[in-house]
């Protein structure tokens, strides 16, 4: 018979980590010892290659992927807040906005990079202003305005519908009451949930490079 029911559960959980530990340790250990060091080095941590690529990598990579990131999340933001606003309104716009929400978060983010970049132009003889650039700041403002848009409708819910009763009672107009009350309070709410999706979204930038712009424009290192 097994000994571990008979301990205690801290006891029992200790040792588990323990385990994990001397298992993830092994397996380095093992990876480490069976690695090709020289073709590592020649691959990844080649000084020729640093030497050109620095600093560059910082003063100018770092530079326009804060920009693609900043931008595509002021711009998603705004988007969310609309598409959240139709969505709780109901009624055609309402199901518009669903569909677009559904869609979008239902595929993935390099899908829809790859449609902004090759897709759209092509099919259509439309360039996106702005060329590379402006095709991955749409592609990753829709993607977060569908993904914040959930974050923002919860938001909005999350407000006491005495709040809107109250202002509604004074007079003001719906818009106004969404505009100047609702939203206000559901900002200090959804202030949280927004970092994490800032944080996924400085991570989607590195897709950029998957559909082309940092390899045959270079966007990610010079416009």
């Amino acid at each position: 018979m097994s000994v571990l029911p008979y301990l205690k559960p801290t006891v029992r959980a200790r040792l588990g980590r323990v385990t994990s530990y001397a298992v993830g340790i092994l397996v380095l250990v093992l990876a480490a010892s069976f690695a090709d060091w020289q073709e590592i080095q020649k691959v990844f941590f080649n000084p020729t290659v640093a030497k050109q690529m620095w600093p560059a990598i910082i003063t100018v990579a770092l530079k326009n992927t804060l920009i693609y990131t900043i931008s595509s999340f002021i711009l998603g933001s705004l988007l969310a807040v609309l598409l959240a606003v139709l969505k709780l309104a109901g009624g055609p716009l309402g199901w518009a906005a669903s569909a677009f929400i559904e869609l979008f978060r239902g595929i993935p983010a390099l899908l829809t990079i790859f449609t902004a970049a090759y897709v759209i132009p092509i099919a259509f003889g439309f360039r996106i202003p702005g060329g590379g650039p402006g095709a991955g700041i749409l592609a990753l403002t829709i993607v977060t305005g569908a993904y914040a848009a959930e974050i923002v409708r919860a938001g909005i819910q999350a407000v006491s519908p005495g709040q809107t009763e109250a202002a509604r009672s004074l007079g003001m107009s719906s818009g106004k009451t969404m505009f100047w009350v609702v939203l206000p309070q559901a900002m200090r709410i959804v202030i949280p949930p927004m970092t994490n999706e800032f944080v996924m979204l400085l991570k989607d930038t590195s897709l950029l490079y998957a559909a082309g712009f940092a390899v045959t424009e270079k966007e990610l290192t010079t416009f």
